[in-house]
């Protein structure tokens, strides 16, 4: 039988200049991301290129974190079970947009780049079968209608 769990979070708009949304150029993106019992609210907006505050976190910029973040516990997962010992890890991940002249559009594709530290470089061959097995165990990959990809 498969567990349920339930993640909730709370997403306030803070960008009512005045006059809220009486016109497009009114309002400002920003929002503020928040849950019960965390330690930090991540604050959010629009990216530049929709009216948004680069120096606030967008949508997208969250999606590619989820993925990720997400591939990465997978993956440490996969490698404590198989016995290799990690000892660092980072990716620099990115995604690829499309914006419809409607102003719809979509995420593409989500390209995963991790770097991996080991404690033996002999097991470093089976890291590719591992991230393959993260990336069926990914909650978030196997969630999204585009592709999440990973090159080593």
């Amino acid at each position: 039988m498969a567990m349920i769990e339930q993640f909730s979070v709370r997403t306030e708009w803070t960008g009512n200049r005045g006059t809220g949304t009486s016109n497009y150029r009114a309002y400002g993106r920003e929002h503020v991301i928040s849950a019960a019992g965390k330690s930090a609210e991540i604050p959010g907006a629009s990216a530049p290129v929709f009216r948004g505050d680069a120096a606030r976190y967008n949508p997208e910029e969250l999606l590619v974190a989820a993925a990720s973040a997400c591939h990465m516990l997978s993956f440490l997962h996969v490698c404590a079970d198989a016995g290799i010992a990690v000892t660092a890890y980072h990716d620099e991940a990115s995604c690829t947009v499309r914006v419809h002249r409607d102003g719809s559009g979509e995420v593409e594709r989500i390209v995963l780049h991790p770097v991996v530290e080991l404690t033996d470089e002999t097991r470093r061959p089976e890291l590719d079968a591992l991230h393959h097995r993260a990336h069926e165990l990914c909650f978030i990959a196997r969630s999204l209608a585009c592709p999440v990809e990973f090159e080593l």
